[in-house]
């Protein structure tokens, strides 16, 4: 049975009273003291002997959540500028920087399909102009460009007369175009015809032959090698350029004797009349004066 807090204050202060009435005087305590003490007992009581309540949580006892709020930004006042004039900050300008190498040359120079002058010429690049550059053959001697000019998008160009602006390092070595197969052009060869055209004579006698160049070169010098099988007598000449003696009246010379020409030749000079016999002629002819360059040798044989 659980005891009140007043049960125990009134039961105290009748003990007080009872023994007070009894005891002398003298040994009355003070009634401040024995108030005192009075309360220490009742407190000690109610300490020892009654039991904790736990009383539930009231509105007012429940904690508020703190409140939350917004931090709103600081606001600039703007300086006042002086009348009649208007204060703006400039934006700055940000030019990207181009990565591409550019090249430029001081003598025109050839830009072809590949890294060479074996390669087809596509374009050029004239001082002045500026291209990008691309790639670089494994040689480093060849940049591969954007074409300046007309014909394909790209193209190579000789680097001999070039000058780079910006890093090289990080451009892809290409790897050249197969070389193009030339184009065999035959090479021209000299070449003529030769025949007995008559006998002439003027303090002596010759043979005139009738000289063709059927070849694509002209021929400059001339030997003649002229034998009567008769006799086994043996005429030489050799000469620069072409003389046709028509008897003792007149003489025609020739330089040159230039493809498609045809020109009387007068052999060297017999002391005696060679008619009836049989000759045999070798006749030389030579692209080059003095009988060098390329020479062709014909044979005829005849009896005048």
């Amino acid at each position: 049975m659980s005891r009140t807090p007043g049960v125990y204050l009134s039961m105290t202060s009748l003990l007080i009273m009872s023994v007070a009435c009894s005891l002398p005087e003298a040994l009355v305590p003070d009634a401040r003291s024995v108030s005192t003490a009075a309360a220490q007992t009742v407190i000690a009581g109610l300490t020892q002997d009654a039991p904790l309540e736990v009383f539930p949580p009231t509105a007012e006892m429940t904690s508020t959540p703190a409140s939350t709020f917004t931090v709103q930004p600081p606001t600039l006042t703007p300086i006042s500028s002086p009348a009649g004039t208007e204060t703006q900050t400039p934006i700055p300008i940000f030019t990207p920087t181009s990565t591409i190498p550019l090249i430029s040359v001081s003598v025109p120079t050839n830009c072809r399909n590949g890294p060479g002058r074996a390669y087809v010429i596509t374009g050029s690049l004239l001082v002045g102009k500026i291209a990008e550059v691309y790639g670089r053959d494994p040689t480093g001697n060849y940049w591969y460009i954007r074409n300046p000019g007309a014909g394909a998008q790209f193209c190579w160009v000789w680097g001999e007369y070039a000058t780079l602006t910006g890093s090289t390092q990080l451009l892809p070595v290409f790897t050249p175009p197969p070389t193009p197969t030339p184009t065999m052009m035959p090479t021209p060869s000299p070449s003529f015809t030769a025949k007995f055209d008559n006998l002439d004579s003027c303090a002596g006698w010759w043979f005139d032959l009738q000289l063709k160049n059927t070849g694509a070169i002209s021929f400059r010098s001339v030997k003649i090698e002229v034998k009567d099988l008769a006799t086994d007598v043996e005429l030489v000449a050799l000469t620069d350029g072409f003389t046709d003696l028509d008897g003792c009246l007149k003489t025609t010379t020739k330089d040159v004797l230039a493809p498609g020409d045809t020109f009387n030749l007068s052999a060297p000079a017999f002391v005696y009349n060679p008619s009836g016999n049989n000759i045999r002629v070798f006749i030389t002819l030579c692209t080059n004066t003095a009988q060098k360059g390329g020479c062709v040798t014909n044979k005829i044989n005849f009896k005048p």
